[in-house]
Parts: structure tokens; C-alpha cells; sequence
């Protein structure tokens, strides 16, 4: 056996950033030097950040990938650091004659093994996802090679996130070409309960190669999307040897014993059992072993509870969202309710108190105790807050338009969104909207009015998890938060009845079922994808079925118009669930 000590750069990219990106590459490669690694594990298409969208059909976007690659493996060798081998993603391109159906410029999500000032071998992702979130037909073409490249003597064979996820294909061909160590980047992005599943994935991944296996997981939000990190390594029988923090930033040093390898180098065609032939490169970068050294002691970091995770989701979705796009605060009404005071705690933890706006904006409507509650919350959090009455601007309308009902009550929000959209204008604030799952799912919005903004940290978050979410973080008042000791919301935000205070009395459960009852329907009509009969076969309620579902299909040209929000369940509103806006079909009815 051999010792070979790996450092997996759990790294948060920023998408088309590609110098910025090289600068951070340099950066974490020198701290794993510093830590006496041999080899340093970069995460999937780290140098252009992931993912990049319709930006991989710009032959300029292609250039600057493929440029910026060898100008890092050279600038790695001028600053020292060449005879530390780096595993990197990148953007690449096939070189294929165009033809329908491919995308232009024939891209590859790929990954590169720089070394001594250059790029020694390049391979590509070879099972290209097209579920959920990913599109990636739209996007790339396959790749159909699989480097395995000596280090010290230990055979190392690269392969790219959804190569893991799919039977055959390169962990198929390395568990028959054989490989002492198989290192993968990823770019898997968080939803809630997913590090269980991707624990025995890599562990069963790791027992078909027949070999260890390091997974090096990206960290950060990108628009809807939030990358957890979790990075992992496991030996060759699954079993777990370290694992990264969640949604940190982290170098994971890692010391292994592997075995040594004396295969010969060269080219080799394999049957990846999907249909398809990956070739096999073998080369040398060195055949001897590293001389004995003592070892570290692994690192496992603790796992947070599914609440905590999903908090922890939300709160960096936020942070990176204000940070890579350049705002220097965040702006949002706050009535009182669960909502607003969630998304409210949710910024201050992600940003800093100092750098969150909240404007109390009560109307002839509003409770007595809605004002106090926000003004409690402030006071805990210490936020910057205004109060501007809007029931003269209320009037002030309805003295040239004549509205009732529905229509007056959407007044009173679209006269807070206003407000809200001016002093954005007025001072550059980023606007938060407030609204949850369960008001997104069945239309309780206002177009124009709550909705307006230009993030929604709780977009895809159910009614009763902003609930069981409050009261983790009123649980959790350690150092890990920004703010101080006490619990940071108000206990009668979170035990009071909800009401939009929009008329005398009102309340949520005026026009909707209880939210323990309508969110278990919404789960399993949006997230299942169950239709009708099949609700009622799971014991819904037919009329209550029935009505739900027409509220569902009706509001979805609302949902197309509210702003993104970080995905924390499996089917968000957005990039998983994509349905016509025109559409004339109705579920049959019971």
C-alpha cells in the first residue's frame, strides 16, 4: 500500500467569473500545498462557475474556458506550485462538426489533471442529466474518455458528478480497469434529506469501482439553486473515512492508503455497459511511492438536522445572491406575520442586521398587535425600520378608481409594493418578497403588490416549514448566527392566527382548508405529481381535492411572474416544474 494525502477544495464559484474563479484555484491549491497534499480535487466546472446556462453556446464563453485552463496550469508552475497535480472543471469542447440537434459549439462539461505548467489530460461528463433542474442535452454533448493517471504509484481515474448517479459508464469501466482511487467533482445541488442519499450513493459507487472514492462537492447559492458542499471520501468497501461541513466553504485533507499499481500506460477501449465505448487512458506522473509519513486524523464534520439544513439553505441562498450580484443591503415589508418575519431573520443572519431594511406599513386593517410584533422583532434584531402608513395613499385611489372586493384588497398590497419598488429605486436596496409555497401553489399573491421584488428567500418553502423553521432558529442562538442571544422572533408571530389583514377579521382559514391539511395536498399533487383520483385514493378530501386543484392550475401565470427563490424541496416552483401557462386541461373529478 501507499500513502497519498488528497485535498478535496470544497469552493464556491461565481458563475462567469472565470479569472476570479483561476485566482481562487491559486489560492486553495497553495493552502493544500501548505498542508503537504499530493493532490488537490477542484469541483465540476469550478474555473466558469455552474452552472452557466445558454452562456456554453457563446464561442467567446468556450474560449475563455479552454484559454483560462492553460493559463492557470502555467501560472500554477510559475508560482511554485506546478508539482502539485490539480483536478479541475472546466468548460471544454468536443470539436465536432455541427449538425441538428447538437448543441453549438459541441461543449463538454469537463475536467482537466493540470501539472508541472500544463494540461496533462483532459475528460468529460459522460451521463448527461436531463431531469429536475438539469438540461444538460440543451447544453453539452458526451464525453468518452476515462484518464487514469499514476501518482506515487497509486492508479487515480477522474470522473465527473452525474457519472455517479447513473448505472454504467465510468465507474463501470474503472471497476474493471481498476484504479486505486477515483475522484470525482460535482456540482450537486441541496434539497432537503439529499446527504443520506448521496452518503450510500458514493458508498455503493465506491464498492462497483473497487476502489476509494473522493467526492468533492461546490458550496454556495447560484440564483434558484444552492450547493451544500458535503464533500466525502470513503475507502474501498463504502465505508465513510471523512466528510466536509455543509454549506461552507472547506479544504477536506484526507490521508489514504491505497494500493500501488503496475498496469501499462496507454490507450484502451472498454465496454461501459450502457451501450457506449469509453476509452481509457493510462498515463505516469510518478511510480514512487511517497515516503512514509504520519498520518491525520480525519475529519467527519457533524450533520445539521433537516431543519437546520434547510435553514442553513436559505441563509446562504440569500448571502450569495446580494453578494455576487453586487447589492449592498436588502429591503422588505414587515407586517407582523410569520412570513415577513422569517425572510426578515433570515437576511440578518445572511448579511448582517445593519444591512436589512424593513418598512411597517399598516393599513386601516392592520392589528394592534401586528404593529408590535414587527416593532419587537426590530428591537431583538436590530434592524433598520421605517413606518409608513398607507391608508391616506389607500384613499387617495380610491377617490379616482372605484374598486371593491378582491380588487381593493389587492390595492392595499400593490400600494405596499409600491413603496417598497420606490425606495428600492431611491436607495439600491434588493426587495425580498415574503410569500411562502402554499400562497405561491393556490394564487394568494398580489401581482404587482407582495410579489413585487427581486428575491424570494421562502419561495419554496411550505407554510408549515416556515413555522417549524422559526422555531428551530428561535431554538439556535449560538455564535454560528450574527445576532444576539435572545430568540430573534417574536413567540406570538409564530403562535398567532394567520390573516393577509387585508379586511375586518380576516383570516387564512376564511378561504383555505387548515395549512397542516392543504400542505400534506400540495405536497403530494406538486411534488408527486398525483392527479386527481389518485389524491382521493390517498385519503384527500374529494371536494377539498377538487378545489385545490383548480386553484393550483389557475395561478400559474402569477407564479411565472414572482421572482426566483432558492429550491430546498424536490419539485420547486421554477426550474423542476414547467407547466403551460395556456392550458385548457382539467383534472377529471371524482
Amino acid at each position: 500500500m501507499a500513502q497519498l494525502r488528497i485535498a478535496l477544495a470544497q469552493t464556491n464559484p461565481v458563475v462567469g467569473d472565470i479569472t476570479g474563479n483561476a485566482d481562487a484555484l491559486v489560492r486553495w491549491t497553495r493552502e493544500a500545498a501548505d498542508h503537504g497534499s499530493h493532490l488537490v480535487l477542484f469541483t465540476e466546472m469550478f474555473l466558469t462557475g455552474y452552472p452557466v446556462e445558454d452562456l456554453v453556446l457563446r464561442t467567446s464563453f468556450l474560449n475563455a474556458s479552454i484559454e483560462a485552463l492553460e493559463d492557470v496550469a502555467v501560472r500554477l508552475a510559475d508560482e511554485g506550485l506546478g508539482d502539485l497535480p490539480v483536478v479541475v472543471g472546466y468548460v471544454d469542447r468536443a470539436g465536432l462538426a455541427p449538425r441538428v440537434g447538437q448543441p453549438k459549439g459541441a461543449p463538454l462539461d469537463a475536467a482537466a489533471l493540470l501539472h508541472q505548467g500544463r494540461v496533462v489530460t483532459r475528460t468529460a461528463k459522460h451521463h448527461l442529466p436531463n431531469y429536475g433542474v438539469f438540461d444538460e442535452y440543451r447544453y453539452f454533448v458526451r464525453g468518452d474518455r476515462l484518464p487514469i493517471f499514476r501518482l506515487h504509484g497509486v492508479d487515480v481515474a477522474i470522473a465527473v458528478c452525474e457519472d455517479l448517479w447513473q448505472d454504467g459508464g465510468p465507474v463501470a469501466v474503472v471497476g474493471r480497469a481498476g484504479a486505486g482511487l477515483l475522484v470525482v467533482p460535482n456540482a450537486s445541488p441541496y434539497e432537503k434529506e439529499k446527504d443520506d442519499v448521496r452518503l450510500e450513493l458514493v458508498a455503493r459507487r465506491a464498492r462497483e469501482a473497487g476502489c476509494a472514492l473522493a467526492y468533492a462537492n461546490q458550496v454556495g447559492g447560484q440564483d434558484e439553486l444552492v450547493f451544500d458542499g458535503d464533500s466525502i471520501v470513503v475507502d474501498a468497501s463504502g465505508e465513510l473515512v471523512a466528510r466536509a461541513e455543509q454549506f461552507k466553504e472547506e479544504l477536506l485533507v484526507v490521508d489514504l492508503d491505497l494500493p500501488v499499481s503496475d498496469a501499462e500506460p496507454g490507450v484502451f477501449p472498454f465496454d461501459a455497459g450502457d451501450g457506449t465505448t469509453i476509452t481509457v487512458e493510462r498515463l505516469v506522473l510518478s511510480d514512487e511511492p511517497v515516503a512514509p509519513y504520519a498520518k491525520q486524523a480525519p475529519e467527519v464534520a457533524p450533520r445539521l438536522d433537516d431543519t437546520g439544513e434547510v435553514y442553513e439553505a436559505l441563509v446562504l441562498a440569500v448571502r450569495d445572491y446580494v453578494a455576487k450580484n453586487g447589492f449592498r443591503s436588502v429591503i422588505l415589508g414587515l407586517s407582523g406575520g410569520i412570513d415577513s418575519a422569517l425572510t426578515a431573520t433570515i437576511a440578518s443572519d445572511a448579511i448582517g442586521p445593519e444591512r436589512v431594511h424593513v418598512v411597517m406599513m399598516p393599513s386601516r386593517y392592520s392589528s394592534d398587535h401586528s404593529l408590535g410584533d414587527a416593532d419587537e422583532l426590530v428591537r431583538r434584531q436590530g434592524l433598520n425600520s421605517q413606518v409608513v402608513p398607507i391608508a391616506d395613499i389607500v384613499t387617495a385611489f380610491e377617490k379616482e378608481i372605484d374598486l371593491s372586493g378582491l380588487a381593493a384588497e389587492n390595492l392595499q398590497a400593490r400600494v405596499r409594493g409600491m413603496i417598497l419598488m420606490g425606495l428600492s429605486n431611491q436607495h439600491g436596496h434588493l426587495v425580498l418578497t415574503t410569500g411562502n409555497k402554499s400562497e405561491l401553489a393556490t394564487g394568494y399573491s398580489t401581482l404587482y403588490g407582495d410579489s413585487a421584488g427581486g428575491f424570494a428567500p421562502i419561495k419554496d418553502v411550505p407554510k408549515t416549514m416556515v413555522w417549524a423553521l422559526s422555531r428551530w432558529r428561535n431554538e439556535h442562538t449560538d455564535s454560528s448566527f450574527l445576532l444576539s442571544a435572545e430568540r430573534p422572533i417574536p413567540e406570538n408571530s409564530i403562535t398567532k392566527e394567520p390573516s393577509a389583514e387585508l379586511r375586518p377579521d380576516q383570516r387564512d382559514t376564511d378561504s383555505l382548508p387548515p395549512y397542516e391539511v392543504l400542505d400534506r395536498l400540495l405536497d403530494d399533487y406538486v411534488e408527486k405529481d398525483m392527479g386527481s383520483a389518485e389524491l382521493i385514493a390517498a385519503g384527500h378530501d374529494p371536494e377539498l381535492v377538487a378545489r385545490i386543484i383548480r386553484l393550483v392550475d389557475l395561478a400559474e401565470y402569477k407564479r411565472r411572474q414572482y421572482p426566483p427563490g432558492p429550491k430546498i424541496t424536490p419539485k420547486n416552483f421554477g426550474r423542476d416544474r414547467r407547466l403551460p401557462i395556456t392550458n385548457r386541461w382539467r383534472e377529471p373529478t371524482a
